[in-house]
């Protein structure tokens, strides 16, 4: 995993080639209704639960719900360059009230929480310094996961955000033994392309076409590579979503340091529920 890319994000100057992909199913949404997010489980039914890993990796919190009874899907949740907070647990905790398994896992793997872009940044680019560090990490929240009696070891999920997105998609690209990867406004850019046949994860991506951090021929790029590499991609394309539009915190962030940040409820809801139905069609 490189860090580059994400270095760039601040700078605006990704480089990658335009193409396009006839062989991908992408889907482009620009104007569905809103979509309530479902919640199937009260605040009672939710277990949280935090681990240490070892090797001084640092932790992680999982959430599970004491209504599923059978073995089902667990997710790896990673975090946005802010680090590990409410937000990224929060959407943890989504996901268990839905009936499944979920780690979120701390990616900088010291608890350090960024209130400024200029402390996120160099909590960032230390994490993408040390590119085995964070595989362990991620791999170290998988083991977690296949430790538990309830948890399908065949459904497999990990999510990322921002930052967390990038880490998702290298670890596709690493060759990651999981069902399903999904990225949410995150960079797609590499400097280590997939090869045929070298991602084993089915994707799904989210971008807002207004994004300039996640421009359009960095997407087109990211589109050409996975058709060459023959990855079964879900690409859903926001036309007006800005960077972070999952998060319903970005708007005031955006403003607070005038960077092109804002929440899109239509965007959060639509890609959840696309999210949803990706996980579901692993049964």
């Amino acid at each position: 995993m490189h860090r580059h890319s994400f270095q760039s994000f601040f700078s605006r100057l990704f480089k990658t080639s335009t193409a396009s992909a006839p062989l991908l199913s992408t889907l482009l949404l620009s104007a569905l209704g809103f979509l309530l997010l479902p919640s199937i489980a009260n605040a009672g039914d939710i277990v949280e639960r935090k681990v240490a890993f070892a090797n001084d990796l640092g932790s992680a919190v999982i959430y599970s719900n004491n209504k599923q009874k059978k073995p089902t899907a667990a997710i790896i949740v990673v975090h946005e360059w802010w680090g590990l907070n409410d937000y990224a647990r929060n959407r943890a905790k989504m996901l268990a009230e839905q009936g499944y398994t979920a780690i979120a896992v701390d990616m900088y793997g010291n608890g350090t929480v960024a209130a400024h872009p200029k402390d996120a940044k160099a909590f960032m680019n230390a994490a993408f310094a040390e590119p085995e560090k964070m595989t362990a990490r991620f791999n170290a929240a998988k083991d977690e996961l296949l430790k538990l009696r309830n948890v399908d070891k065949h459904r497999l999920f990990a999510i990322g955000y921002c930052f967390g997105g990038a880490v998702v998609l290298n670890q596709a690209r690493a060759g990651a033994d999981l069902y399903g990867i999904a990225s949410f406004h995150g960079s797609l850019g590499t400097e280590t392309p997939a090869q045929q046949g070298q991602v084993k994860a089915k994707l799904l991506v989210a971008t807002g076409g207004a994004d300039p951090m996640v421009p359009a021929d960095q997407v087109g790029g990211f589109v050409t590579e996975m058709s060459n590499a023959g990855v079964e991609l879900n690409l859903l394309s926001f036309p007006t979503a800005k960077h972070s539009f999952t998060n319903p915190d970005s708007t005031k962030a955006g403003k607070q340091f005038d960077m092109p940040l804002a929440y899109d409820k239509h965007a959060d809801e639509v890609s959840w529920e696309a999210l949803e139905e990706f996980i579901e069609e692993s049964e």
